[in-house]
């Protein structure tokens, strides 16, 4: 596998082409990701001048059998820059790689572990199937998370919280390409509203915003059931 260094709008000089052969070491990335198929390099200038201390940007591109890893840097020179997107890709390839090792280590529960282990667990009978607690109208009803469900409802399989603190758009594309899914829910840095970003075809993305209705708000606030006298 060789890395491929490309310019956007800028020349590459072969004295940064090698820099980035010796900066980025082929067989260190190799050993924390051996499926690597290509890396990429590409180098852009910024014209403006207001931006001098960020107007060369380095962005560097792996793609291997997992997902794409995606590492990117400005500073004022392309050395910099470049110093700077190798230390973030390194420590995203460390995560992965760590996460791998921890998959492969984790032993998997047996049936009759997971209700002893997992809370809200529905526990099984001799046969495999679950056995639900009885109503007194003879109703079955089996809780999953904080979900009660009577009779035959909906199937939650899991069920997850997470804390998020707001970014970016960019950076949310960023995460999703870490994590290899096909889409990633974030709080928007902006709008401070929840919103997703997902894969559509080959390399496009789409974005869906999610904004509280007025009417709906104003239905709900406490000023809207009236006031009480005294």
């Amino acid at each position: 596998m060789d890395i491929v260094v490309k310019g956007r709008k800028t020349e590459v000089p072969e004295r940064f082409r090698k820099h980035v052969a010796e900066k980025l070491k082929l067989e260190k990335i190799q050993k924390l990701d051996g499926k690597v198929i290509s890396l990429d390099v590409e180098v852009s200038k910024e014209p403006n001048p207001r931006q001098a201390d960020r107007c060369d940007r380095v962005e560097i591109t792996l793609r291997s059998r997992g997902p794409v890893i995606r590492a990117e840097a400005a500073a004022s020179d392309p050395y910099a820059a470049l110093d700077l997107a190798a230390e973030k890709l390194d420590a995203r390839l460390r995560k992965e790689h760590d996460k791998r090792h921890t998959r492969r280590g984790a032993r998997r529960l047996t049936a009759a572990e997971v209700a002893d282990h997992v809370p809200g667990a529905a526990t099984l009978n001799g046969n495999g199937q679950a056995v639900h607690e009885e109503e007194p109208d003879g109703v079955p009803t089996k809780k999953i998370g904080s979900l009660e469900i009577k009779g035959e409802g909906p199937l939650v399989v899991r069920e997850k919280t997470h804390v998020a603190s707001p970014m970016t758009l960019d950076q949310a594309l960023y995460e999703m390409e870490l994590v290899g899914h096909d889409f990633y829910l974030f709080v928007d840095s902006e709008t401070k509203e929840p919103s997703v970003v997902y894969r559509r075809h080959a390399y496009d993305y789409g974005v869906i915003h999610l904004s509280t209705d007025p009417m709906v708000a104003r239905a709900h606030s406490p000023a809207a059931g009236g006031t009480t006298g005294s």
